[in-house]
């Protein structure tokens, strides 16, 4: 096999080269190669349909590559001096149709030679590209730009960077909030893949993914799974999809193979295809666990307590004690998770639903916008206001009286005029 080599080129020689070749197809080929990290394929397939000048990026099938304003405006010219006739981005300048891969990569050559990058090839911009984004940008995010595994970021990139290694944990500070709608959208891209059945397996059902590695058909029933030790109810969608692959593959071993080999999955490697597709629909912030505790949340006793919250206007940790049965440091466990994936915004010790109530970091700010407008404001105001109860007020009123933002006159509440002229 061929060594993974990675030539970087001279940034002076690629300027004059773009300069040079400022309207004409190699130069096309080298922005879209060094500026956008696009491979040949892709650069020779670039259709103008895929070039999304409203959000600047270029929009491949497996991937979105945000794009810099300079190019974003060299393809819009490019594009504006076309009569129209043709979808390609890339053309001939000779005939102005459609180039082959070959041609491709000759025009390149021909250019990189002119300004000395003998040893330079068209895939080393590319990998140029890679390289660039992971020296200003984390491994997450340039994986789901470049379409580039976190494996292989680091076996074939790491060594070129100064810290010579890509960390490929995920770094947060607070618990991921899920996109239902963009999670949804890649379960029915993915379909019966082995990374959408698994997604499906860990957010519909619950399963961890050793138990996916190691289900069976024969553990399959018609509304739950089987599993040593439990059973799990199965959803709606998830039933349909199992009936789909099992239409596909038949109903007898192992629940997920592989394709040609027909060899179970090992834990790595479908672990990896799940990632793969998460990162490809700009999930990277989430893991299986992640979905794995979501599904266990609205399994157990999510509804309820939003249900709850969205009847009475707010829920208290005591009152999910009471609703679900559990201990008092179950229920702060199950609200903090909820208010972390913004399910529930907490002000003091109730708990609303977000789309009611004015987050605490807003609350002061909207308190000198509605005392802006209208002059002054009683508790019962701030507290309609807010959307919280007129109790609650109390802190936040206080700390802005002390603060020097506002004073009060009697009952009343107003902006402090000497605020901000001493």
């Amino acid at each position: 096999m061929q060594a993974y080599v990675v030539n970087r080129p001279d940034e002076e020689a690629m300027e004059r080269a773009l300069r040079e070749n400022f309207r004409n197809a190699a130069g096309a080929v080298l922005r879209l190669a060094w500026q956008a990290g696009l491979m040949r394929d892709e650069i020779q397939r670039l259709t103008w349909e895929q070039v999304d000048f409203l959000d600047a990026a270029i929009v491949l099938p497996d991937r979105k590559v945000p794009i810099s304003r300079e190019l974003a405006d060299w393809l819009r010219a490019l594009r504006e001096g076309r009569d129209g006739g043709q979808e390609s981005v890339v053309l001939s300048d000779r005939d102005q149709k459609p180039l082959t891969p070959q041609s491709i990569s000759r025009l390149a050559r021909t250019a990189l030679d002119k300004q000395g990058q003998v040893g330079i090839r068209l895939i080393d911009l590319r990998h140029d590209f890679v390289l660039r984004q992971l020296e200003e940008h984390d491994w997450q995010y340039v994986s789901r730009i470049t379409g580039v595994e976190a494996a292989g970021l680091n076996v074939h990139f790491a060594e070129h960077l100064e810290e010579k290694k890509i960390s490929t944990r995920v770094r947060r500070e607070k618990t991921a909030r899920i996109d239902e709608f963009a999670l949804w959208k890649l379960l029915r891209d993915e379909g019966t893949s082995a990374a959408g059945v698994t997604l499906w397996l860990t957010w519909q059902v619950g399963l961890q993914l050793e138990e996916i590695v190691a289900l069976r058909w024969d553990q399959v029933g018609e509304d739950r799974i089987r599993l040593p030790g439990r059973e799990a109810p199965l959803s709606g969608g998830a039933r349909r999809l199992l009936e789909e692959l099992a239409a596909r593959t038949g109903r007898a071993g192992r629940v997920l193979t592989v394709p040609r080999s027909r060899r179970p999955y090992d834990r790595t490697r479908l672990s990896k295809l799940a990632r793969a597709a998460l990162i490809r629909a700009g999930l990277d912030d989430l893991t299986l666990r992640d979905l794995r505790v979501d599904c266990t949340l609205r399994s157990g006793g999510e509804g309820q307590i939003l249900a709850w919250a969205r009847g009475q206007g707010w829920i208290t940790r005591n009152e999910v004690m009471d609703l679900l049965g559990i201990s008092r440091a179950a229920a702060y466990s199950r609200l903090k998770q909820m208010a972390d994936r913004g399910r529930l915004t907490q002000v003091g010790a109730r708990y609303y639903l977000p789309e009611a109530v004015v987050p605490p970091e807003r609350q002061e700010e909207a308190v000198r916008e509605y005392l802006e407008r209208e002059g002054f404001a009683y508790r019962q105001d701030v507290a309609r206001l807010l959307g919280i109860g007129v109790g609650q007020c109390r802190p936040l009123l206080q700390r802005m009286l002390a603060g020097g933002d506002i004073v009060q006159e009697r009952q009343r509440y107003r902006l402090n005029d000497k605020a901000g002229k001493d």
